[in-house]
């Protein structure tokens, strides 16, 4: 047995492949739509509901024109701001760090030969 695939059992014992099975030559557009696999329907299950709750609560402080009344002031910029700075910092160093993983690994496969 080269290659195994984890498997595991559900409540009534049907036996789940845990990985995505891939078909050679179906890597293009299509490939990245595709459902099966994607993170995107949980994702839009999550997202949806916290768009349109945003969108309610932006109709009703626009209605009874409460913006006036809340005090923020400048703050919610500068907490963007800083926000944004930590977001990409984080998304750099993510970034940098996978492809020092990738290039390490192509380098020990190299090794190997």
């Amino acid at each position: 047995q080269p290659f195994s695939l984890p498997v595991s059992f559900t409540s009534r014992r049907k036996l789940v492949v845990a990985m995505i099975q891939y078909r050679q030559g179906t890597w293009g557009f299509g490939f990245a739509l595709s459902l099966k696999g994607s993170v995107f329907p949980k994702a839009l299950a999550l997202a949806i509901p916290c768009g349109l709750l945003s969108a309610c609560l932006g109709q009703i402080v626009t209605y009874f024109e409460l913006a006036s009344n809340t005090g923020a002031g400048d703050v919610g910029i500068s907490v963007l701001g800083g926000f944004s700075f930590i977001l990409g910092f984080l998304l750099v160093f993510r970034s940098q760090q996978a492809y020092s993983r990738w290039w390490e690994g192509c380098t020990l496969l190299q090794q190997m030969r």
